[in-house]
């Protein structure tokens, strides 16, 4: 088995061991310090980090296969648990040694992060994580190693909800990468750009899917991505596509919208940062109360019958 490794800093080093860990193809994790300075005779010590003058981070060393999980997955779920706007905390953690970052080891993977990383700067306002070449990493003491397994009652700045998401991770970003914005402008209707890249909305009652109801999956128009399972679809009075669920929480960037005198949940998709609608809760109409109220002119739709022809063959078992 051919393994790799990236060293992500995220905050509190005790979640995001165990958050990697639970991420299928991940082999292991380690808690450990990075990119500082130390001189010192002895080993450096988790106080000696706390001092805050070192410079280390608290960092994990993600080792992971790559046939089974792409490093595109594995940092859109470190993004996906970090708050990038932030310096020198994460949580209720403060102190330089939290400081977010990731930490390659070499041009290739420089490469892929900072695609990823482009991507992600679109979303926030602000943006301070530190990118940079690994250049000294140790490992934290064994108390500090699988910290949360040995005491599931300790402190974690990562939800329960987002562990359980990264051990159900089904789809794979790195197989649905965003076009340049020359073949989307070639490829998109003025409509589907207007609603994916400039975060409008389509008519309701008026659209390709508000009332249709056949058997496949929909996905992203401008990835590709996998995003909903018809068998999820429910008949809504709100005159968009609704359903009560994704094929994979892992591939929704969930923001604040507070426009339009509203205060509502955007829905964006992982891989392309398409705008695709909204989600609420509490609908009445909906199976489980959750709607996920989106654009048509945001997806497409695969029929059953021609999954496995487009490369979604691994997905029938879910409409089955």
């Amino acid at each position: 088995m051919k393994k790799e490794v990236i060293y992500l800093a995220g905050g509190c080093f005790w979640g995001l061991e165990k958050y990697m860990e639970a991420i299928p193809g991940v082999v292991d994790a380690v808690s450990g310090y990075a990119n500082g300075v130390w001189e010192q005779d002895r080993a450096l010590t988790y106080r000696d980090v706390c001092t805050g003058l070192t410079g280390f981070r608290e960092t994990v060393r993600v080792e992971y296969d790559p046939a089974k999980v792409s490093l595109d997955a594995l940092l859109f779920s470190f993004f996906s648990v970090i708050d990038p706007t932030v310096e020198n905390r994460q949580g209720h953690d403060v102190g330089s040694q939290y400081q977010t970052g990731i930490y390659y080891i070499n041009e290739e993977q420089k490469a892929g992060i900072e695609r990823i990383v482009d991507l992600e700067k679109e979303r926030y306002r602000r943006f301070v994580v530190e990118i940079a070449p690994l250049t000294v990493f140790y490992e934290a003491e064994e108390e500090h190693q699988n910290y949360l397994s040995k005491n599931p009652g300790g402190y974690c700045h990562i939800s329960p909800a987002r562990m359980d998401a990264a051990g159900r991770m089904l789809v794979d970003p790195a197989n649905y990468k965003r076009p340049d914005k020359k073949e989307l402008e070639s490829r998109l209707t003025s409509e589907q750009l207007f609603v994916t890249q400039e975060s409008g909305t389509e008519r309701p009652f008026e659209n390709a899917y508000w009332d249709f109801f056949e058997k496949g999956i929909y996905v992203d128009v401008v990835s590709g991505e996998p995003l909903f399972f018809s068998g999820d679809k429910y008949a809504s009075r709100c005159g968009w596509p609704a359903f009560s669920r994704g094929i994979d929480d892992n591939a929704f960037f969930l923001t604040a919208d507070d426009s339009h005198g509203m205060r509502r949940v955007e829905v964006r998709s992982r891989a392309a940062n398409s705008h695709l609608g909204h989600v609420f809760a509490d609908d009445p109409e909906s199976p489980n109360g959750i709607r996920f109220c989106i654009n048509s002119a945001a997806l497409r739709f695969i029929p059953y019958d021609k999954m496995e022809e487009e490369g979604y063959g691994y997905l029938r078992s879910g409409l089955t």
